[in-house]
């Protein structure tokens, strides 16, 4: 049964929290949701009610976008089960889910599917969006191991989208966002990984960064699917390293070491587990936080150059490739499976007065290298406009499917895809 929260009820305001502690919103009423028959009444309600609808699972939108100010906040934390079938590899997990509840429930049997860095992440988003993780090179994105969703829609319909079952939808709903209704239940299929780790990250002097991160690149370019690629450059020096799932991840220490004048090295075995989670504490939620992305299909020496000219803020670039790139573009609304590295920059502060500061440093440092970008990755959007995530035929059809499945746009607070006429035309 629906446990309804108004302010000043107990429990409101920590309902209303989320990742980012910048979003400081009132919803009129926040319905806490525990199964689906729970949801349909509440879209119902919000939508008789005339109430602006935002749907809580891990609150890790930068945007905010799970709290309506006056509105209704659909939370799906309840609904956290996580069911799995070992023998046919396969979990059923709830929308309320976090990564940390599946993972764990999957690592039980050795098992896993590609999840985010970040344990307390959404299951829902991180996958809608498409979902990248350290598994992502060998298995695929988040998305590409959905084998069915369980799904309310605008006028309180409840279906079922599968590759054999409203089709279009499920092409929509793998990488689209949350624009075609409420996902209550995820069908993923899992994959025999192991438990055990290999985390890697070597430190060099700036004065040295250009030509490490050459040397990278050049690596990265032969590196097992097993292993992800990382880089972090910060205004004090350059880190670059991988993450290896299962064994035999050391076999590439020896050409990391030889990149150049190492100043600090970090190389640690762990359990799978403990990697899913060792960002926690860091991605707390009381820090003020702002983001830029994009996409890069090449690292030119120039975006190299550009990367090094920091402004003070630092940058992460995670390598793609492997599996990912494997399914057919058209197989799925995620797009840009060609990308080769993945750059965010982000930032996190206490102070809101350094609101103003903070947010252009980063504007600045995401236009430098916008010139080698090509496109963006759809959870990372921070008023950039949607058409960065697809291309126009994509954006074409997705408009579409959610004139057919929200023509209202009830929808919205996501990464929008407005309905319409399929023009291609994007939202901002």
């Amino acid at each position: 049964m629906t446990t309804l929260l108004q302010n000043g009820d107990a429990g409101y305001d920590e309902a209303r929290s989320v990742w980012n502690a910048m979003i400081d919103r009132y919803p009129a009423a926040i319905a806490r949701c525990h199964d689906t028959a729970d949801v349909v009444a509440a879209v119902r309600f919000a939508r008789e009610a005339g109430l602006e609808i935002g749907v809580r699972c891990g609150g890790h939108s930068i945007a905010g976008h799970a709290v309506p100010d006056g509105g209704l906040m659909i939370d799906l934390t309840p609904m956290n089960a996580v069911r799995v079938d070992p023998e046919r590899r396969l979990a059923w997990v709830q929308g309320g889910a976090l990564l940390g509840e599946l993972d764990k429930a999957a690592q039980q049997f050795g098992l896993a599917t590609t999840a985010g860095n970040v344990s307390h992440t959404g299951v829902g988003g991180l996958t809608l969006g498409g979902g990248m993780g350290w598994l992502a090179r060998q298995f695929g994105l988040a998305c590409d191991n959905v084998a069915s969703y369980e799904l309310v829609t605008a006028d309180g319909s409840v279906v079922r989208a599968s590759a054999d079952e409203n089709a279009e939808l499920f092409w929509g709903l793998r990488g689209g966002g949350g624009n075609f209704g409420i996902v209550t239940s995820f069908e993923f299929r899992l994959h025999q990984v192991g438990t055990r780790a290999l985390v890697a990250e070597f430190t060099y002097p700036m004065a040295a960064g250009f030509d490490v991160l050459r040397g990278w690149r050049e690596l990265n370019a032969t590196a097992p699917r097993q292993a992800t690629f990382t880089a972090n450059v910060t205004p004090d020096g350059v880190t670059v390293g991988y993450v290896w799932i299962g064994e035999g991840g050391d076999q590439l220490l020896p050409a990391f070491r030889a990149l150049g004048p190492v100043a600090d090295e970090h190389v640690e075995e762990m359990s799978y587990l403990t990697l899913q989670s060792r960002d926690d504490n860091v991605q707390g939620h009381r820090y003020r936080r702002y983001w830029k992305g994009h996409y890069f299909k090449s690292l030119p020496d120039d975006a190299i150059r550009a990367l090094l000219n920091t402004p003070g803020v630092s940058a992460s670039l995670q390598a793609y490739g492997g599996a990912i790139a494997d399914v057919p573009d058209e197989d799925a609304a995620f797009s840009h499976r060609d990308t080769l590295f993945e750059f965010v920059t982000a930032t996190r502060w206490e102070d809101p007065a350094e609101d103003a500061t903070r947010i252009a440093q980063l504007r600045e440092y995401a236009a430098g290298l916008a010139p080698y970008a090509s496109g963006a990755y759809l959870n990372t959007l921070n008023g950039d406009p949607i058409n960065r995530a697809f291309p126009p035929a994509k954006l074409a059809r997705l408009t579409a499917l959610k004139t057919a499945y929200d023509p209202a746009n009830v929808f919205h607070l996501n990464q929008n895809i407005r309905p319409g006429e399929a023009t291609g035309e994007t939202a901002a």
